[in-house]
């Protein structure tokens, strides 16, 4: 049986699921995308068991998820599967904000003096404000978080800042890059340590 990386990501409307079988000499992988809704209850499975039969999923050795910022219950969804999973399975969960995704190609296409420069990533909420992140992208489009998303105070000043723009299936496949990459460096990486980021709301635990 294959050993396999599951990478969810459903911090925005659109789902992204992707799959790496680990034992394909040619790196096979699968991504899925799709808008999920308020079915993503009962979408989300259904969209894993699409790329990955659920009689394989005991093989999964690895797992990642985009922590957010997000809708609250899509974020939370995804969150508490890939938890659930990484416990069940005794595996690392890998925890990337969808900021940080996001990073390199926002990086590549803002209108940055240099790639390599920090910067912000903001998001304007309807009726709540904004929420920002700051990063710098290295060599090998490494990404520092130099500063998790948050609310934003009124009189906050960020500045270069560069405004999120939503690429699902670019950011899954990027989060599976991630979990390869700590996959083949060994990293652990555990499960409990991985939580939903929601700027705009008290919970802080799954």
């Amino acid at each position: 049986m294959s050993r396999w990386l599951l990478a969810l990501h459903s911090s925005t409307p659109v789902l992204g699921v992707a799959v790496l079988d680990l034992d394909d000499p040619q790196g096979s992988r699968r991504v899925l995308t799709r808008p999920a809704g308020r079915e993503l209850t009962n979408g989300l499975p259904a969209a894993v068991q699409e790329l990955l039969p659920p009689d394989q999923w005991s093989a999964i050795v690895r797992l990642a998820v985009a922590t957010g910022p997000g809708g609250f219950t899509g974020t939370r969804l995804t969150v508490v599967m890939a938890r659930t999973l990484a416990q069940q399975l005794d595996c690392p969960l890998d925890g990337i904000s969808s900021f940080a995704l996001m990073a390199p190609r926002l990086a590549r296409q803002g209108a940055l003096a240099s790639p390599h420069d920090p910067f912000w990533i903001v998001q304007t909420l309807p009726r709540r404000g904004q929420v920002g992140g700051a990063y710098q992208v290295c060599e090998g489009d490494a990404v520092e978080e130099l500063q998790v998303p948050h609310l934003l105070a009124e009189d906050e000043m960020v500045q270069p800042a560069l405004t999120m723009s939503e690429d699902v299936e670019a950011d899954v496949s990027r989060l599976l890059d991630c979990c390869l990459a700590a996959h083949q460096r060994g990293l652990p990486s555990p499960w409990t340590a991985v939580l939903p980021i929601y700027p705009t709301s008290p919970v802080g635990v799954v």
